[in-house]
């Protein structure tokens, strides 16, 4: 993973700054989010983000970046977009319940109610719900249509 804050990390490292990070205001509230966001070129850059957001006093994010074979197909890409997202949070959420972290952790959705991406909105709400995680769409899903998409580019 790497963070602007903490530069190249493994993910054991994320999940402890997450802890400290958490643990220098415990009584805030907090949103977990992992998105990711591809750009194609010869390849598909593919950018997946956790971010961690303490409400009204900003948050910290790290990212990692992954070269695929061109993905050309729009619904296809979206659910490699989706299907990392949830791998990733899986992991997270792991490790969290062993590190006593009790906090939720959503996915965030490069799709929205406008474009070609809205006619897969309901699938992928559908099966990101069936891991248990809440699910935003654009305008909502910042951690891939906005971090992510910075560093997709």
């Amino acid at each position: 993973m790497h963070s602007p804050t903490y530069g190249n990390i493994s993910f054991e490292d994320m999940i402890s700054k997450i802890k400290n990070f958490i643990s220098k205001s415990p009584n805030s509230e907090y949103n977990i989010s992992v998105g990711t966001d591809s750009q194609n070129f010869d390849y598909t850059k593919t950018v997946i983000v956790v971010s961690v957001y303490r409400r009204g006093h900003g948050g910290i994010f790290f990212y990692d970046i992954k070269n695929v074979k061109r993905i050309n197909n729009l619904m296809q890409k979206l659910f490699y977009e989706t299907s990392t997202s949830l791998e990733i949070a899986v992991k997270l959420l792991k490790a969290f319940e062993e590190e006593k972290i009790n906090l939720g952790i959503s996915i965030h959705v490069d799709a929205g109610n406008n474009g070609s991406t809205s006619k897969f909105i309901r699938e992928i709400t559908g099966w990101v719900n069936s891991y248990g995680f809440d699910c935003e769409t654009k305008p909502n899903s910042y951690a891939a249509s906005s971090i992510a998409d910075k560093f997709s580019k």
